[in-house]
């Protein structure tokens, strides 16, 4: 095969390469006469003979062979399998450099994106153990064989790879998986299959509550019937004494996405309850409630000590899902309120501050940058904004209300460094000083990176 002129190897060559940086998702990159090329469990400073599997115009990946020194932040693997399903990207790492990674991912975006070098990025917020944290799994279903089987797909593919401890989910929710899975196996329940849309059970999702122990299985099934249901409800329940709710979501389409829009309650009702900085919430099957509870304390607790309230303040918490955030925050407020645009959300919301007896708080169903643009124009105001958008950051016109509402104090919660810098770059073109961030390790083994941003307004 001729090589190409323009790109310095060819597929399945192998050559030896230092490795002399990371992605922002934690692959090693080598360079061969200047061409990168990303390399899976590989770490600044290693030395490795690499095979490549794939090349492109600017860049290529390789496979590490033989690796011929090794760097003093590797940890030894718990099992290759779950590098290659991409549920523990950053086993090889030793956790202290987990966070440093987190850390130089946002200063890389806070300079290169926002344009702010000089902006505090402090240490990342770690835990202490970081395994067993996750207090919700969503796990496929697939015949593997001739078994059903439960695990994880392999990395940019739909190949499900048979696994039974996922070393990053809550102990007991790994056991609830298994249990379920046999007693589906038992009464002969069929596993989907997505090539051709048939067979039933899609996937068992299983949620619990860290402080009160209480479980929510969800049995995701292509059609709504479910036999023998009446066998099936009490051998889960006899198998998990936790389960206070078990729900059938029904998802025929021949699609990615988990859920379906009906809902059956098989057991209890449609939700469990957890604690969260002292609150109590009511948790439905679709509520969106941080996978990670120590964490999210951590997350929280940054929040109110960044807004600094003194106990007059009026504040809006933007995308306030079930009210989590709402409620720690309206304790430390005269005045919070909340908008979401999931209207169950808001539901579970209002009946979340009946529940803790908060009386300040008042929710709006709607697109945040629509209210908050309403908002605006009224001329309402604000003295806090907290804002925790999803991935792809603030709308452009949400940002202009904020401009036009100008709140004298922002916290801005973040899942994505690459757009906050962006956000954060706007608001300080109208009027925000962008004070400090601190990351916090919502996610550890993985390369997602949660943080909290304070900004203050400029006085015109």
């Amino acid at each position: 095969m001729k090589k190409d002129q323009t790109i310095p190897v060819n597929k399945n060559e192998q050559h030896t390469v230092t490795i002399e940086d990371l992605t922002f998702e934690g692959m090693g990159v080598g360079k061969i006469n200047g061409y990168p090329l990303f390399i899976e469990d590989a770490l600044p400073g290693e030395k490795v003979e690499i095979k490549i599997h794939k090349t492109g115009k600017t860049y290529g990946y390789g496979k590490v062979m033989n690796r011929l020194t090794s760097s003093s932040d590797r940890v030894p693997l718990r099992n290759q399998m779950y590098t290659r399903t991409g549920i523990t990207p950053l086993q090889h790492m030793s956790y202290s450099s987990q966070l440093a990674f987190k850390k130089q991912q946002v200063e890389n975006v806070m300079q290169r994106i926002a344009r702010m070098p000089e902006v505090p990025v402090l240490d990342t917020i770690g835990m202490e153990e970081p395994w067993g944290y996750r207090n919700k799994a969503q796990v496929p279903v697939r015949k593997v064989g001739d078994l059903l089987t439960t695990g994880f797909y392999r990395k940019n593919s739909h190949d499900l790879i048979p696994i039974e401890d996922f070393l990053i989910q809550d102990p007991k929710i790994d056991q609830a998986i298994i249990a379920v899975r046999d007693i589906m196996r038992e009464y002969g329940v069929k596993p989907y299959n997505e090539k051709d849309n048939t067979g039933n059970l899609r996937h068992i999702v299983v949620r619990r509550g860290y402080h009160t122990g209480e479980m929510m299985i969800v049995l995701v099934t292509r059609t709504a019937k479910l036999f023998p249901t009446s066998k099936i409800i009490p051998d889960i329940l006899e198998a998990l004494p936790e389960v206070v709710s078990i729900v059938q979501n029904v998802n025929p389409r021949g699609t990615n996405v988990i859920l379906g829009e009906e809902a059956i309650v098989l057991h209890g009702e449609d939700k469990f309850t957890d604690e969260l900085m002292g609150n109590t919430f009511e948790i439905s099957h679709r509520s969106f409630y941080q996978v990670n509870p120590l964490q999210t304390e951590k997350l929280y607790q940054t929040v109110l000590d960044f807004a600094d309230m003194t106990g007059e303040e009026t504040v809006i918490d933007a995308y306030c899902g079930i009210g989590t955030i709402t409620l720690a925050l309206a304790k430390k407020a005269k005045e919070v309120y909340g908008i979401e645009i999931v209207e169950m959300a808001v539901e579970d919301a209002k009946r979340n501050a009946v529940l803790n007896g908060v009386e300040n708080v008042t929710y709006q169903v709607g697109a945040a940058e629509e209210v908050m643009l309403e908002w605006s124009q009224e001329e309402r105001t604000a003295d806090l904004l907290v804002v925790d958008p999803p991935r792809k950051g603030l709308e452009g016109q949400f940002i202009d209300a904020v401009l036009e509402m100008k709140p004298t104090k922002m916290v801005y919660v973040s899942c994505n460094p690459a757009t906050l810098a962006r956000d954060v770059a706007l608001l300080a073109e109208g009027g925000y000083s962008v004070e400090k961030v601190q990351p916090v390790d919502m996610f550890p083994q993985t390369t997602h990176i949660e943080s909290v941003t304070l900004l203050t307004r400029i006085e015109d």
